[in-house]
């Protein structure tokens, strides 16, 4: 099984924050425009279903889990 990598496109993202929600250790947002920042390209300890489930939650589809 390949590892699992995590992209978020920004200019996509409409700054719902769901994925902030769902893995705070995983995606953060941009202080200015509320855009989602990715903190790690692979989830967060933990975080695997929650970043799963934050790409499948993404309103602007912004999120992609590959693996």
């Amino acid at each position: 099984m390949s590892p699992v990598k995590i992209t978020a496109d920004t200019e996509a993202c409409v700054a719902s924050g769901q994925c902030v929600l769902l893995a705070p250790g995983t995606f953060d947002q941009d202080e200015e425009t509320g855009t989602v920042v990715l903190l790690a390209d692979q989830p967060a300890a933990g975080e695997d279903d929650a970043v799963r489930q934050a790409e499948l939650t993404c309103p602007a589809a912004a999120i992609r889990v590959t693996g």
